[in-house]
């Protein structure tokens, strides 16, 4: 119980703190943080949690790190259902709060995007499902291949959790206008629940995507860089 209390905490403050600086700050009239800013927030967020409670359950706080770690043999399969529950639920409760939140700010109207993921019409620049599915693949396999390094028992200790939160830096620098990024479903998951008009619907990419790329990253992991 205590891992499964530290992946929904973790994956809580990662929705809540990266999610919530692109609904709130990311535009802010004269003083916005920008692309770069959320881009930050997300890392900060993966860094700060993996330190707090990485310890506790291994700080995956995403489905497809799950997965990932798994295919890499860093993971026991029976455990993969408990983590996802505990991510989704932390999402979705971050997500509600954001709502919460925003819909009680004077003058509202509309949730806009929510920083929900999409492809098409709903990505931020118009990127294609095609464009967005190969992004997502990527990316994500990058930042598994990056998590499995860090914390091989040959990585120096102690700096992983600033490798990785670097690393997701960087992949929201890269993707946030191509698909708003995502790498994680269950933070797909939560947005898109709240936004709902035909986000929920593009939801299937955000979970086949990024868990393929993971899963693919822990094959090459473990064939190729892992101690033999």
């Amino acid at each position: 119980m205590k891992k499964l209390f530290a992946e929904f905490f973790g994956t809580f403050w990662l929705v809540f703190g990266g999610c919530g600086s692109a609904v709130f700050a990311a535009a802010y009239p004269e003083l916005g943080i920008g692309f770069a800013g959320v881009a930050l927030a997300f890392g900060l967020t993966v860094l700060t949690m993996a330190y707090a409670v990485g310890h506790i359950s291994g700080g995956h706080f995403n489905p497809a790190v799950s997965f990932g770690l798994w295919a890499g043999g860093k993971f026991p399969a029976k455990d993969l259902l408990g983590y996802i529950v505990a991510q989704l639920f932390g999402a979705i409760i971050a997500a509600g709060l954001l709502f919460l939140i925003l819909t009680n700010q004077a003058g509202f109207t509309d949730l806009g995007g929510f920083a929900s993921n999409g492809y098409g019409d709903l990505s931020p620049n118009g990127y294609n499902m095609t464009a967005v599915l190969i992004t997502e693949f990527v990316l994500t396999m990058f930042f598994l291949l990056i998590i499995l390094g860090s914390t091989n028992v040959r990585a120096p200790k102690g700096f992983a959790p600033i490798a990785i939160g670097l690393g997701l830096t960087l992949i929201h620098l890269i993707s946030i206008p191509i698909s708003n990024t995502s790498v994680n479903p269950a933070r797909s998951t939560s947005q898109a629940i709240f936004a709902g008009g035909d986000y929920p619907a593009q939801l299937w990419l955000f979970w086949l995507a990024p868990i393929a790329g993971a899963i693919v990253a822990g094959f090459i992991h473990k064939a190729l860089f892992d101690k033999d």
